[in-house]
């Protein structure tokens, strides 16, 4: 058993579905980006950072730290500061492919195991009704990217590369491996 260093119902969902036991005890930490941070980074650094906090509070246990970001034409979006923000992210993915990365950091014994997965997402066409109606669900406000693709979002995806998991804000493959590389699980 680890700890997940995560409040996000859909990561414990995504990690119980899966069957992989785990406690949790969130971490609270800015999720803002560095200057100059890739996305990529940014991702694996957050996930870093979740897992160290707790690792600092419980030191003889497996923690695990994620963080996920989506990117449009290289811009990075996170979780949506307020209503006006999300129908900006939504707008922006409209009619385009974005990338999903999820960076995940086991802590065991203070060593990080760092890495993440990219997932290219395609997104239809979206009408200023559908954004406004959809942001009005309050579905999209602690999202990154401000959907969720196992939610009412799901109707405009018409097309994903890679891990779906990753998307809804796990790759539970990747944890997977990395847990069992370090005997957590």
């Amino acid at each position: 058993m680890f700890v997940l260093a995560s409040a996000s119902p859909r990561r414990q969902e995504l990690l119980r579905n899966a069957g992989i036991p785990f406690d949790v005890q969130p971490a609270h930490i800015s999720e803002d980006p560095l200057p100059g941070e890739t996305p990529q980074a940014c991702a694996e650094r957050l996930a870093r950072e979740k897992a160290l906090a707790i690792a600092q509070k419980r030191p003889n246990e497996a923690v695990l730290g994620a963080d996920t970001v989506v990117v449009v034409d290289g811009e990075l979006l996170g979780k949506p500061s307020n209503s006006d923000d999300a129908a900006r992210m939504l707008r922006r993915l409209s009619g385009r492919t974005h990338q999903v990365i999820t960076g995940v950091c086991l802590v065991v014994n203070g060593e990080c195991s760092v890495g993440s997965e990219t997932t290219s997402v395609v997104m239809s066409e979206i009408s200023e009704a559908e954004i406004a109606e959809y942001v009005g669900t309050g579905e999209p406000m602690d999202k990154a990217g401000a959907y969720a693709i196992q939610g009412i979002a799901s109707r405009w995806i018409p097309r994903i590369e890679g891990d779906y998991s990753n998307v809804v804000g796990l790759p539970v493959a990747l944890v997977w491996r990395i847990l069992r590389q370090a005997g957590a699980i």
